[in-house]
């Protein structure tokens, strides 16, 4: 089939969403399907305000109308509620076609913690981009509740996953090139360095050995001149990141506000036990919403404690609960709440199952 996936989240940006994506064109290409990716590399664009390093198109809508035209595509997702995803909607609405759409970021708290948007009106805003969707497709069973209370419907369970050949698994920490012998046990933090992510929770934590930090953001100038002892990566390919995940005692995962995070599933690939606080992402991925107990690391309101007692678990246990997680089920999820873009106004599980042909990346 021939897929339209609309995304404000691509290259060069560096962040989950543009992972998860990447991860799912590359699946349905092995499946067969077409997919063309309208991404923000399309349009002129602009910084997005309060939170640099992610450019945003500036009136996408008839460029969107028109290459939505010419490739009159079988299904439409719209992968993010930016300018490019509200084009889409539109473009969907006005000749009464079906879509799907993605919560992959609590960004009402992002507009809280950046600008001090009140999270009701974040969520009231969102609620109204989803609300025509035929299907709303979320990573957590904890996220699809709180969308639930809140009002959102036609809500679909979604999932993630880890390419566990990129991320090898290490029986024991590695010394990575990168940062050459470290002070044990070592601490790694992976992730935008931003309001969002609590990261001062994991800086701050009074833990020997040495704390590691990959990544960039807004907060990074301020923090690395208040915490100069932590060593400071940057951003680092996937290889490169591989080897400082293979390195790590322990993954430190702060953020409260996660709705999947995976870098967790990246370090437990690599064998790198993680400690979070027991909320969505991390109850996720470390299954304890199932089964009460944690696996691959130690969920704790005391992000010191979870950190410690991470430090116990087993090496193979986080790569055997990582195994859990594959990009083959995500995709094959996804195909599965598509909806044909022709069934205006129908809503619920449909499925497309119209013969797949070939795929092209509209990168």
């Amino acid at each position: 089939m021939k897929i339209a996936l609309l995304t404000d989240a691509w290259l060069p940006q560096v962040n989950g969403v543009v992972t998860t994506l990447l991860e799912l064109v590359r699946e349905l290409e092995g499946m067969g399907h077409e997919v063309t990716v309208v991404h923000p590399g399309h349009f002129a664009t602009r910084p997005c305000p309060g939170y640099a390093g992610i450019d945003l198109a500036v009136r996408p809508g008839r460029l969107v109308a028109k290459m939505l035209d010419a490739l009159q595509p079988d299904a439409i997702h719209l992968a993010t509620e930016g300018p490019l995803g509200w084009a889409g909607r539109r473009y969907c609405l006005q000749r009464r076609l079906a879509f799907t759409t993605a919560f992959h970021t609590k960004f009402p708290e992002i507009l809280h913690a950046a600008l001090r948007v009140p999270l009701s009106w974040g969520y009231a805003l969102f609620k109204h981009f989803h609300r025509p969707s035929s299907g709303v497709m979320v990573p957590t069973h904890g996220v699809l509740q709180m969308l639930e209370q809140r009002g959102f419907r036609n809500l679909r369970q979604w999932t993630h996953g880890v390419d566990t050949q990129a991320f090898p698994f290490h029986g024991v920490a590695c010394p990575s090139p990168l940062t050459g012998a470290l002070a044990h046990p070592v601490s790694l933090y992976v992730g935008r360095i931003s309001y969002e992510k609590n990261i001062e929770a994991f800086l701050q934590l009074d833990m020997p050995g040495t704390k590691v930090v990959c990544g960039v953001g807004p907060l990074e100038a301020r923090l690395k001149a208040k915490y100069p002892q932590v060593r400071w990566l940057g951003i680092l390919d996937r290889a490169a990141l591989a080897q400082v995940y293979a390195a790590a005692d322990v993954f430190v995962f702060p953020s409260c506000s996660e709705t999947f995070g995976l870098v967790m599933l990246e370090a437990m690939a690599c064998g790198t036990p993680v400690a979070a606080f027991p909320v969505d992402g991390p109850m996720e991925v470390l299954g304890a919403h199932q089964r009460g107990v944690a696996r691959g690391g130690v969920l704790d309101d005391n992000l010191l404690t979870a950190s410690q007692q991470a430090l116990a678990i087993p090496r193979s246990e986080a790569r055997s609960r990582a195994l859990d997680f594959t990009w083959t089920h995500a995709a094959q999820l996804f195909q599965q709440y598509l909806v044909p873009v022709r069934r205006a106004g129908v809503t619920g599980s449909s499925v497309v199952t119209k013969s797949v042909t070939s795929l092209t990346s509209g990168r």
